[in-house]
């Protein structure tokens, strides 16, 4: 990596720990802000959350196609405005139109960060960097959501409307920070895996469709997300409630043992990562999620003590948090090695696209299922789990041998009268 790309990719985690300092902020308080502290019903709250998923799916699909025509800073530059200006006039709104309208500008913003984002550590680093840069952006979001969460919880009345007003101005400040900041970024244009499918940057989505490897990618991103992420505020949090009779206190626990984890986790199992096929670490996370979902189980449908199925439910999320740990190297670093030179945004969109839609599904699914249907629901998400196993078994066959595994590239000067790494069955 060379001195440009390294200050560059400073800025660049700068910017990813304050806007999610910011999130962390806010989202844990949405729901009260608008059902009791505005007054505005329990209706338009669960409306406020679904325009974040909506706003999320129309405005993706064009995301891509914009950074690679005008590059990742200037889409950047504007959805972090547009997010700013959502969350403002959130804390200012007083009706359920505008908490609508400004909830959509937020989710908007929000969701085109993390493509632009992603495309900006894609350009300022090498296929041999690639994996440590994208597990040092997820371990600061998660630390930056952590500390703004804790932070935000100290700061909020639910008897004063005025406290909200000034979380939600403290994040729109964190977004205009980010701007600054992101404003003094030079992106060098990194050199790209050799082996990656050529094609044009006008962001054709018939291009990426006819990548199989990227749309088998994408199938298994939408199993992943959909049976963890769409779970943990959602099903899971019910069914610990309703079958194992977690505690709010100990759910809270959980969720801290998940961050705590990936805190404690990230760089620990990074160099194990890097070693080893993408492939066969997305199906090992896939395996410990399954450990995950049979642990779930014993502490909902196990009849055992209340200090047992508590513990266990916390185990749960911090296997989580170890998957979690080991994916973060892995598949974000995979969408930018699949992309064609230049369709780096049009890959990231699309790939947070299929989070999105799995964001929105799972909940829906999960929620009615985690609450009444308990064993189903255990029995339905550790078959999940053991699908993404299977998936990324499949995906490794249409890998090559360096997208697969980076740390190939090293070896690809070989010893006299040695065939080619890329000569290799994976």
């Amino acid at each position: 990596m060379t001195r440009a790309m390294g200050a560059a990719m400073r800025r660049i985690h700068v910017g990813n720990a304050l806007s999610a300092f910011g999130l962390g902020f806010t989202v844990p308080y949405l729901y009260v802000y608008v059902a009791q502290v505005r007054g505005l019903g329990a209706m338009t709250a669960g409306l406020v959350l679904a325009v974040f998923a909506v706003a999320a799916l129309i405005v993706l699909p064009f995301a891509g196609r914009a950074i690679v025509r005008r590059g990742p800073l200037p889409v950047l530059l504007t959805a972090l405005v547009t997010a700013a200006i959502g969350a403002l006039s959130l804390g200012l709104a007083s009706n359920a139109t505008t908490v609508l309208l400004s909830a959509a500008a937020l989710g908007a913003g929000q969701a085109v960060m993390q493509p632009a984002l992603a495309t900006m550590i894609v350009d300022c680093s090498t296929a041999e960097t690639r994996s440590r840069a994208f597990a040092m952006q997820f371990f600061l979001q998660n630390l930056g959501l952590g500390v703004g969460g804790l932070i935000g919880g100290h700061l909020v009345d639910t008897t004063s409307a005025s406290s909200f007003t000034l979380l939600f101005a403290i994040e729109a400040a964190m977004f205009l920070l980010l701007a600054v900041v992101m404003a003094t970024v030079r992106i060098p244009h990194a050199p790209r895996i050799g082996d990656a499918p050529a094609g044009s940057a006008k962001g054709s989505w018939k291009q990426l469709l006819g990548n199989r490897a990227m749309v088998q990618l994408c199938v298994l991103g939408f199993v992943l997300f959909f049976a963890c992420y769409g779970q943990f505020e959602s099903g899971l949090a019910a069914y610990g409630v309703e079958a194992a009779g977690i505690s709010t206190s100990a759910l809270g626990s959980a969720l801290a043992a998940n961050t705590a984890m990936i805190v404690i986790a990230q760089f620990a199992v990074l160099k194990f990562v890097e070693r080893r096929r993408r492939s066969r670490v997305i199906a090992a996370v896939g395996i410990i999620w399954a450990v995950a979902w049979i642990t779930a189980g014993y502490a909902g449908l196990g009849h055992t003590s209340q200090a047992m199925a508590t513990a266990a439910f916390v185990s749960t999320y911090a296997l989580f948090g170890l998957g979690e740990a080991m994916l973060s190297p892995t598949v974000a670093p995979l969408v930018a090695d699949l992309a064609p030179s230049g369709m780096a945004g049009q890959y990231n969109s699309a790939f947070a696209l299929v989070k999105q839609l799995a964001l929105a599904v799972g909940p829906a699914v999960g929620g009615p299922m985690g609450a009444s249907l308990h064993t189903p629901y255990i029995v339905t998400f550790l078959v999940f789990s053991l699908g993404i196993t299977y998936l990324a078994v499949r995906l490794g066959r249409q890998l090559t041998p360096v997208q697969n595994q980076p740390s190939l590239r090293k070896s690809r000067v070989v010893a006299q009268g040695g065939a080619p790494v890329e000569s290799i069955a994976a």
